[in-house]
């Protein structure tokens, strides 16, 4: 007689505190099993010593280690397509409910569609509930039930809109009992998904009092290590939205919260635009000429441009996974404005590196600093990087951090003109958008 119970799935949601899913399936009447699908259709596309992939499965064996020590349970661990573990797990188990939290992106939005369809021939329903945001989809959206695409009004009717219930937290760490009693479930070493573990480490996030009161005076100094390293920690859930944001509240300091705001114009950007992922909001900027010097892309990509503030940003992305968020912008720009490269090749480019890569985000930045997005930067704006270094890093602290050779005969000539590229660029947006 197979076990009758409910499963939970975790995906972006690598916690087993205030997991809205999680409570719910932990309170739906059966014992659980939860389980996480290392998903071949993401993992092809990922170098073999990715640091997120390390980091998910040293997560998980965290989570599975509390789990076998204090509840006798763990969570089961397989690899291969959604699809295909599931009609393995309904031979094995007698499966009421599939519970799991909401995922926005065109990828993840199509494979639960097929997931839900495929339990529907077995009697088993396939719950969602929304987790990693504090508004979804449609939740904020104007008078007349069209999306913000501007981000300011969005924040405003966000704000307008935003009750502490909405921060209320779920007790699923409270029902962890309610887990199946099943020390030995199906695990997996990272070589056994095809992973060797990666010299990045992904660091932990710092929230403290001192950081969120001074985060608008010092989140713009790259030199400073000022920013929170949220990022891979919303990414993938190993903490929850609803804490950050009642942290943000209690300390009454609004540029914070709204970064977490920022986050969530993004998420909805998407979902209302899925053809965003691969072409411009504006349809107009598709018909940019790009240069694509492969050449030139190369050298943006090793931090060899000649521009060291430019160089110092790709040499951090490069060596740790990370990059200062002000940095970001003046990286693209020099991207798609100077070089005149295609805003999509720099986007896959971080997608491959950044360890807190998050879709909706990073195609959102992409395309504010190409100006083809909602609420983008218009194209005429073109940061000069030399400038800039006056503005944001005097001292040259930054620089010297992951540039020391920028004052050596070695170091590379800038490989454009600053003054030159800025005209070439309003020249060709101007042809395009005419």
């Amino acid at each position: 007689m197979k076990q009758t119970i409910n499963i939970f799935w975790f995906r972006r949601d690598l916690r087993l505190d205030d997991n809205h899913g999680f409570y719910e399936a932990l309170k739906g009447g059966k014992p659980v099993l939860p389980i996480f699908i290392f998903d071949i259709e993401i993992l092809k596309k990922l170098p073999e010593s990715d640091a997120r992939v390390t980091f998910i499965h040293d997560t998980l064996q965290g989570m599975i280690n509390m789990l076998q020590d204090k509840f006798n349970s763990s969570i089961a661990i397989y690899h291969g397509k959604p699809l295909e573990i599931y009609e393995k797990i309904v031979e094995e188990y007698d499966v009421a409910s599939v519970y799991t939290n909401h995922d926005y992106e065109p990828y993840a939005a199509e494979r639960d569609e097929s997931i839900k369809e495929f339990l529907k021939g077995y009697n088993i329903t396939f719950k969602t509930f929304k987790d990693q945001v504090i508004f979804e989809k449609d939740e904020v959206v104007k008078g007349d039930g069209n999306p913000y695409v501007v981000y300011t009004p969005y924040m405003k009717t966000w704000k307008s809109k935003f009750t502490t219930n909405d921060i209320e937290t779920f007790d699923s760490e409270g029902f962890l009992n309610n887990l199946i009693k099943q020390e030995q479930l199906p695990n997996l070493s990272l070589s056994e998904i095809g992973f060797k573990p990666s010299e990045q480490k992904i660091k932990p996030y710092k929230v403290t009092s001192t950081l969120i009161q001074e985060y608008e005076a010092t989140r713009n100094f790259p030199a400073k290590d000022a920013t929170s390293r949220l990022g891979p920690h919303l990414r993938f859930g190993t903490v929850s939205v609803r804490k950050m944001v009642k942290r943000a509240i209690a300390e009454e300091n609004e540029i914070f919260w709204q970064e977490l705001i920022w986050r969530e114009f993004f998420m909805q950007i998407l979902w209302h635009f899925p053809h965003t992922a691969e072409k411009s909001f504006k349809s107009k900027y598709d018909r940019i000429q790009w240069r694509n010097n492969e050449t030139e892309f190369k050298s943006w990509c090793e931090g060899k441009t000649g521009y060291p503030l430019v160089d110092a940003g790709m040499r951090q992305l490069n060596e740790t996974g990370f990059m200062h968020n002000r940095v970001r912008m003046l990286v693209g720009s020099f991207l798609c404005k100077h070089l005149l490269i295609d805003w999509r090749w720099g986007e896959a480019y971080f997608a491959e590196k950044l360890h807190d890569y998050e879709m909706a985000s990073n195609i959102g930045n992409w395309q504010w600093v190409a100006g083809s997005g909602v609420d983008a930067a218009p194209y005429f704006r073109i940061f000069n990087p030399t400038t800039q270094i006056q503005k944001f890093d005097k001292g040259l602290n930054y620089i010297n951090t992951w540039v020391p050779d920028f004052q050596e005969l070695t170091y590379p000539q800038p490989i454009v003109d600053h003054k030159m590229a800025r005209g070439r660029c309003l020249e060709v947006y101007k042809a395009a958008l005419n």
